[in-house]
């Protein structure tokens, strides 16, 4: 049975990839490289945290950094979003995150949030959009030695939906990952958890080709539906 919802942040609850790929792209300038293409930032940063976007993109351009001049970067990037987020009048979150966070809360599911992006940039949009209260757990790339695309992020915050409630017992299959890119449901699928792909970054036939369940809006989420088949016994094949 279906126990827990986990959100992706970027690309599910807000719609700044168009940020993170202008301030991304910036960074790349400033190392004296030529800007990235879209489909290099699809290739190397798309559901991937800070760290290994950048990581891979300068390796891909031939440029060997040590970590610390690396987290720097990601320190730089950190600071770039906040002033940018600050200049905007509303906050670019999809439309119906917090009525879908409401009707969750509603069937009493735990509710964590799984991303690579930095916890400081996390916090700071769920403060100002007032969604916090809404996660039991949050894991963010910083929290975890790795994060997307390996699966640690999500068997972390399992661990944590447990450690936070002795009764919940939660195993991967009773848990609903929420994903917008191919490379996030595969990290899903490899955390062993049934998954949603929403088509905000890439086309629905994408979605529904490697999700468990595809939509186009967060407004379409059938949590009934999916309560039901989560709710069959799984027949064994001998």
């Amino acid at each position: 049975m279906l126990k827990a919802i986990l959100f992706d942040f970027n690309g599910v609850v807000i719609n700044d990839e168009s940020i993170h790929r202008e301030i991304t792209n910036d960074l790349i300038v400033g190392e004296n490289l030529r800007p990235i293409s879209t489909v290099e930032y699809y290739q190397f940063c798309l559901g991937k945290s800070d760290r290994v976007c950048l990581r891979e993109l300068l390796s891909y351009r031939g440029r060997t950094i040590t970590e610390d001049y690396l987290t720097r970067l990601i320190q730089k990037k950190a600071q770039l979003y906040r002033a940018k987020i600050e200049t905007l009048d509303i906050l670019p979150l999809y439309p119906g995150i917090r009525k879908l966070l409401d009707q969750i809360q509603l069937y009493r599911l735990a509710i964590g949030l799984v991303t690579g992006a930095i916890r400081s940039e996390v916090i700071n949009i769920l403060e100002k959009a007032e969604l916090q209260t809404y996660f039991s757990v949050i894991v963010a790339g910083d929290d975890i030695a790795t994060s997307k695309p390996q699966p640690d992020g999500y068997l972390f915050a399992l661990e944590q939906l447990n450690r936070s409630d002795s009764t919940l017992q939660l195993e991967p299959s009773q848990c609903l990952a929420i994903e917008d890119t191919p490379v996030g449901i595969q990290v899903a699928k490899q955390a062993g958890m049934s998954i949603v792909g929403v088509a905000h970054t890439y086309p629905y036939h994408f979605m529904q080709r490697q999700a468990n369940w595809a939509i186009d809006h967060l407004s379409e989420l059938d949590l009934d539906r999916i309560m039901v088949v989560l709710a069959r016994p799984k027949v064994l094949c001998l």
